[in-house]
């Protein structure tokens, strides 16, 4: 090994995440009826084994080969039954960095009313899909609590002898915000967690920038 093909590797590489880490991406589909903004949600499916009855967007795991955008795309297009053509990207949403080793990303979209109308939602993985104004969305910001992280070392971490560290010296933890959203008129399911946390950076985002 040479300082030479240091450098002939490291000129062509390409950074990737040291250790297990997983790509998720979600669109935020949102939908003009008279003239008047709503997003769409989803509600889980019971079937499903992990979060089921939650609210979510359309969205999933970025699969091998493919790009976040692309993969906002197809999972949007399976759960709620849509021709990917009638799924209209208008821009890139903010990106979620989570302490479980995964990052999210999210697309601002559009399906027009006709289209929506058409939709069939996967049964597998979808219970059923409902509306919000982004209006409402706007005038109720969520509440936010606040989980607590905390930091543990296995009980066989070579403390003293090897590295010098006092087992007793604190493992930093960190604080994760979970917002909540108050129930929306007629609707009985909450926006809650990473969907609200989603919804309110881009609500943020409009309102911010509304000229």
């Amino acid at each position: 090994m040479t300082l030479k093909d240091v450098s002939k590797i490291f000129d062509n590489h390409t950074p990737k995440p040291i250790g297990s880490h997983k790509y998720f991406s979600v669109l935020i589909p949102f939908i003009e009826i008279d003239g008047e903004l709503y997003i769409l949600y989803e509600v889980r499916s019971s079937k499903l084994k992990h979060q089921p009855g939650e609210v979510c967007f359309p969205g999933g795991r970025v699969e091998m080969g493919e790009g976040p955008m692309g993969a906002a795309i197809r999972e949007t297009s399976e759960e709620l039954g849509l021709p990917t053509d009638k799924i209209h990207i208008i821009g890139r949403g903010d990106i979620v960095y989570g302490y479980a080793n995964y990052t999210l990303f999210s697309y601002i979209g559009m399906i027009d009313y006709k289209d929506y109308e058409k939709m069939k939602i996967s049964e597998d993985e979808v219970e059923r899909i409902f509306l919000v104004k982004l209006s409402d969305l706007i005038k109720n910001p969520p509440e936010i609590f606040w989980e607590n992280i905390s930091a543990s070392i296995e009980e066989d971490f070579p403390y003293k002898e090897e590295l010098q560290v006092n087992e007793r010296n604190p493992w930093k933890g960190a604080k994760w915000s979970i917002p909540v959203y108050s129930p929306f008129p007629g609707e009985e399911a909450i926006l809650w967690g990473l969907t609200a946390k989603i919804t309110a950076a881009t609500v943020t985002t409009l309102v911010e920038n509304l000229t």
